[in-house]
């Protein structure tokens, strides 16, 4: 199955290009590691932006309250 790609145009700190693809080459560096290494680091960037604001949510519940949450959320995902 192939996957969509979308064309970015980025701008970056000549600081911030000559050091990753320094470390791109010191790595043994080919053709799309540049492309790969950023959907990585924008995945990983949502993904702790999301697990922050999840915690942020959930601050103001006990832990008493957030493991009967996660109980009944996984008997419902088991009945499914």
């Amino acid at each position: 199955m192939a996957t969509e790609t979308i064309r970015w145009n980025l701008v970056v700190s000549a600081e911030t290009d000559k050091s990753l693809r320094q470390h791109l080459a010191e790595n043994g560096g080919r053709k799309g590691d540049l492309s790969k290494f950023v959907e990585e680091a924008v995945q990983k960037r949502i993904f702790e932006m999301t697990v922050q604001g999840i915690k942020e949510q959930n601050s103001s519940k006990s832990e008493e309250q957030i493991n009967e949450l996660v109980e009944a959320s996984l008997a419902w995902a088991r009945q499914r």
